[in-house]
Formats: C-alpha cells, structure tokens, sequence
C-alpha cells in the first residue's frame, strides 16, 4: 500500500465514523418523533438512519478486506438497504386503518434536521464515493436518496398544513422513501456484482 493510498484509507475511516455517529444519533431523534405524531415518512426515514449506521459501521470493518470479499458484503448491503422499505410498508399498512394527519410543524422542523444530517454526510462522503468500490458507494447513494427524502418530507408537512389536511402526504412520501432505497439496493447489488466477476 502506498503513502496516497494509505492516506486516503484513514480519511475515509475517519469520514465513515463520523457518519455512522451522525446516523446514530439522528434515528433516535426521528423515530421519537415519528412515534409521537404518528408519521410514516419519519419512521421510513428514522429506520434509514438506523440501516445507514449498520452500513457505515459494517464499510469500517471490511475496509482491509480483500476486493471479491467487500463485493460479497456489497451484495449484503444491497439486502440490508431494502429493510427500510419493508418497515415502511408495515407503518403505512396500519396507517391506512387509521388515517390521522401528522402534526405539520413537528413533521417539518424533524425533516429539515434531518436533511441538515444527511447533506452533511453526503458533502463528507462524496469525496470517497468512488475510493472502495460498492462498499463506500452504498453509504453516499445512502446519504444523497436521504437528503432527497428529507425534501420530500418537507413537501409533505407544508402540503398538509397549507392545502390538505390529510395523512396521504405523508403516506405517499413514506411510500416514496421505500421505492427510493428499492432503487439504491439495486444499484449498489449491481456494482457488486461487477466487482465479484472482476475479482473472480
């Protein structure tokens, strides 16, 4: 390994901790929240936060790993992304039977914290997106599709407190959210795949 390269390894390392505290931190403020006002787009997104931890802590483990063996974790990771979307599908199934607009305000303030913790993380990981191969891609597309959520969730309480006093704003977010990681499973299963078949 050479100076760059090792170099470039502690930076990293340095960056994923700093992002899987952050994701830390940030579900449990969200998923409180999400409770207490009964809001689908913040439990999917709490329960990102959380997913995006494991991933972060699981990149710092394998980053000494051999290439055909971070693909192997990649295509793990690819599955852990899809958890978020199943635990939405199940908040949003129960929310169907009891469809209560989410507090506006509260749904609001905890998005725009939330997007200030994943812009923070994306602007931190984008430098290395590329440096790991599908181990760091998944943690900045993790990163990026969560601020674009976060948006999402914005969108969503100012709809429901200006326009229409409803909980499908927030259902149709959360549902959203769920697609969202779907798609990012996707990609980071299909950049695995390729580092396998090249390690191989």
């Amino acid at each position: 390994m050479n100076d760059q390269t090792g170099t470039e390894n502690s930076g990293l390392r340095r960056v994923i901790g700093a992002v899987a505290v952050l994701n830390l931190g940030y579900f449990a403020v969200e998923f409180v929240v999400a409770l207490t006002i009964g809001s689908v787009s913040l439990f999917a997104d709490s329960i990102d936060f959380l997913e995006d931890t494991s991933v972060n802590l699981l990149i710092l483990i394998a980053l000494g790993w051999t290439v055909r063996n971070r693909a192997r974790l990649g295509m793990a990771l690819a599955a852990i992304l899809l958890i978020p979307g199943v635990a939405t599908l199940w908040m949003a199934w129960e929310k169907f039977s009891v469809p209560v607009a989410p507090d506006a305000v509260s749904l609001s303030l905890t998005g725009l914290g939330a997007l200030a913790v994943n812009l923070s993380c994306a602007v931190m990981l984008a430098r290395y997106r590329h440096h790991g191969g599908s181990l760091t891609k998944a943690a900045f597309l993790s990163a990026r599709n969560d601020a674009f959520a976060n948006l999402a969730i914005i969108a969503a309480a100012v709809v429901t407190a200006s326009v229409w006093r409803s909980a499908w704003p927030d259902l149709i977010v959360g549902l959203g959210i769920a697609a969202m990681n779907a798609d990012a499973a996707r990609e980071v299963w299909g950049a695995a795949r390729r580092e396998h078949r090249a390690a191989a």
